[in-house]
């Protein structure tokens, strides 16, 4: 206030000056700048002293001290406690984390595959995710990303994919919660209404994998070319067809 009442006497010094012609209306635009400046700290003066003593700018209507969330959804921590001291973010500094928000609607699974196998996916594939806590329930999911580089796990090359899940609804939907552990099973590949037999039908000799099938009154060995295996029966291309008889090999 000293400041501004200092320059408005100087203004009224310099304009009867400028009346008695005795100054330049230069100096008086100078002194008016000078005015303006000096009311302009002094509303900011007043400001910060609203805040120190109320916690509140009048002017702008808020606490000073409120910290709002820059998305809508449900507080999953919030590490702070009262009283405990907080920095706000700057170019040197993240800030103090005070709250996480997330919106428990729209969850993603994170999970990692080995080298060997992620060449065999792509994004848009669809996958089957079990949550540990519902061993009995699959949600349905979409490969929406695969990392482009891979992370050394235990000795292993793994990257990390990304697939958005469809969330259950309506009356009796469990509440999936974030950082649950899930697995993920993803369709590589898939044949319908074709011919299978059991893999342990099959003898290996050489290149050549062979089925004893009935001839006659006895067996012989029959070459088969073979397809898609899901680890028990196999799919065969041909050598055998429906109507055959096998036998399991002996030993």
């Amino acid at each position: 206030e000293i400041r501004r009442n200092d320059a408005l006497r100087e203004r009224d010094q310099v304009a009867d000056l400028v009346d008695q012609g005795a100054a330049s209306t230069l100096e008086l635009d100078r002194a008016e700048t000078t005015v303006k400046l000096r009311e302009q700290e002094l509303s900011a003066a007043k400001t910060d002293l609203a805040i120190v003593r109320d916690g509140a700018n009048r002017a702008a209507g808020q606490v000073s001290t409120a910290v709002r969330s820059t998305v809508d959804g449900m507080v999953l921590t919030v590490p702070m406690k009262e009283g405990a001291s907080v920095i706000e973010a700057n170019t040197f500094n993240e800030g103090t984390t005070l709250a996480e928000v997330a919106d428990m609607g729209d969850l993603v699974f994170l999970g990692m595959v080995d080298e060997a196998e992620v060449g065999r996916i792509a994004e848009g594939m669809p996958l089957s995710v079990v949550i540990a806590a519902w061993p009995d329930e699959t949600l349905p999911g979409t490969l929406e990303h695969i990392s482009p580089k891979g992370v050394d796990v235990a000795g292993a090359i793994q990257f990390e994919i990304r697939a958005a899940l469809a969330l259950p609804e309506g009356e009796g939907a469990r509440f999936v919660r974030a950082n649950m552990s899930a697995n993920a099973d993803i369709v590589l590949e898939r044949r319908e209404q074709v011919l299978t037999i059991s893999e342990s039908l099959l003898v290996f000799e050489g290149d050549q994998t062979l089925v004893e099938a009935q001839a006659g009154e006895g067996f012989e060995a029959r070459p088969v070319k073979l397809g898609l295996s899901d680890g028990i029966h196999v799919e065969v291309l041909s050598g055998v067809s429906a109507g055959d008889t096998l036998r399991r090999p002996a030993g």
